[in-house]
């Protein structure tokens, strides 16, 4: 799988082969939601195609001011795709976003910040090829309600699966029993899990959209899944993960259910990662690979990975950037946020896969999650890593092989092994004294409004209302 056309000559053969009646443009905003504007297919042609089509940049949320809110969509045609969702056939675009008043890519557009780190990429001579391989984990729920009032905060998931079924009653059919229950939904078949179909269809769409799938498999908690698809490089492996969220939302509601991404959706219960696989190559060459080291990895792979780790703060604001993200990053949840590195070890920040030769050598970051911009969070992962180079590594711990999820806060503190930020306040607050090895492709004024749109989005809302478990552990103080 991989591009239908290549230039917009095949496009337009693409689009009459196909009977293609729309053009769909779609871009990324800040927090990582795709946006989408349609035109006929009449009204579509190689100058618009080459030079963008209009729009209106104070709409988005943390953009343009209504003063200067005239911006340029530029189509990225290699990207195009037909819509399996669609009831008249539609072709997809994926666009890049053009600031007219600067004669440049847009300084907040994701995707041009991407760009533009692959360009410092090249010009730094360090690499010339950065592969991502995201593994995105989700729910399926059979219902979600949610309430937020003044005087009453309320939301409940439902699910077939869920433990919390097996006393419920169906008008249908009688209640079967089989159920994955808490952290046992690792591999079970059918009847316990009952995502098989679903998934198998999950597999046929993406690669009807161009993504290669290897597997598909019911992952730990009750109603979650994951789908594993091949790696990219940046910017490839964001746009498939937008492409990859997108359909399992739509078949899941095709399907009369709901697919969520969210971090955190059910206590006591793991949560939805996105492990993060990365490496560098150069000339053909795996810069992560020294054959004999440990695990088969090089020096070049420590000092990018020594970067991650020193600029935690500064890379969870992207990679983990909601409050529920911490909700997630637990000890005993497979959600590491001990920052250390191990082969096979999945209780560190890092796990270095086993058995990794030449062409498969890489680092693999286990505590990113999908509410993060995949565009995002995959530049400054990078762009960590590449201070960690420059500078010539900074201090690491590690490898450490035991469970360090059996490691009480004392023990990682006379150890001096670090940690993620406890809370996204933490991580934005980081973000704020830390974000020197980010100008080459963020302004400041990006940065600003970041931290600013976080704050407002997700911190200050969320420290503001009280929860349920507080009224059981504050109300009769």
């Amino acid at each position: 799988m991989g591009k239908f056309v290549n230039n917009i000559d095949e496009f337009f053969k693409f689009c009459e082969e196909n009977e293609v009646e729309f053009v769909d443009l779609r871009f990324t905003d800040i927090k990582g939601a795709w946006h989408h504007i349609t035109y006929r297919m009449s009204a579509v042609n190689a100058e618009n195609l080459e030079h963008g089509f209009p729009f209106d940049g104070s709409s988005i949320e943390a953009w343009q001011p209504i003063n200067q809110s005239d911006m340029i969509l530029k189509p990225d045609v290699p990207t195009a795709f037909l819509d399996p969702f669609t009831a008249d056939p539609t072709v997809v675009v994926i666009c890049d976003v053009y600031d007219i008043y600067n004669n440049e890519l847009y300084a907040k557009c994701p995707r041009s910040i991407a760009k533009k780190a692959l360009k410092v990429l090249e010009e730094k001579g360090v690499a010339d090829a950065a592969y991502f391989g995201p593994e995105n984990e989700f729910f399926i729920f059979d219902n979600v309600v949610i309430k937020d009032k003044d005087n009453e905060q309320y939301f409940r998931v439902d699910s077939d699966e869920g433990h919390w079924a097996d006393d419920a009653e169906y008008d249908d059919a009688g209640n079967i029993g089989h159920r994955p229950r808490i952290k046992g939904g690792y591999f079970p078949v059918m009847p316990t899990d009952t995502m098989v179909d679903l998934r198998a269809e999950i597999m046929q769409v993406l690669e009807e959209v161009g993504l290669e799938v290897v597997l598909g498999h019911h992952e730990v908690a009750q109603a979650q899944g994951e789908i594993g698809v091949v790696f990219g490089d940046l910017i490839t492996a964001a746009d498939n993960v937008q492409k990859y969220k997108y359909v399992v939302k739509m078949v899941a509601h095709l399907n009369g259910k709901t697919a969520t991404f969210m971090p955190k959706p059910i206590y006591n219960d793991n949560g939805n990662g996105m492990h993060v696989h990365q490496s560098l190559w150069k000339d053909g060459k795996n810069l992560f690979y020294q054959e004999g080291e440990y695990a088969n990895l090089s020096k070049t792979a420590l000092d990018y990975l020594s970067g991650i780790f020193h600029h935690k703060e500064a890379v969870a604001a992207f990679t983990n950037p909601s409050t529920n993200s911490y909700k997630r990053l637990l000890p005993g949840f497979e959600a590491p946020r001990i920052l250390t590195y191990s082969s096979q070890n999945r209780s560190a920040a890092c796990r270095i896969p086993y058995g990794a030769g030449e062409k498969s050598t890489r680092i693999e970051t286990r505590f990113p999650d999908s509410s993060s911009n995949p565009y995002l969070a995959f530049t400054v992962l990078m762009m960590a890593g590449l201070d960690g180079i420059e500078k010539g590594g900074y201090d690491i711990v590690g490898p450490v092989n035991e469970d360090l999820f059996e490691l009480t806060r004392d023990d990682l503190k006379e150890r001096g092994i670090p940690e993620l930020p406890n809370t996204l306040r933490d991580a934005l607050e980081g973000l704020e004294k830390d974000h020197e090895f980010l100008k080459p492709v963020m302004s400041d004024e990006f940065i600003k409004t970041y931290i600013d749109y976080q704050f407002e989005r997700h911190v200050v809302p969320v420290e503001g209302r009280p929860t349920p478990y507080e009224y059981i552990s504050t109300y009769s103080c």
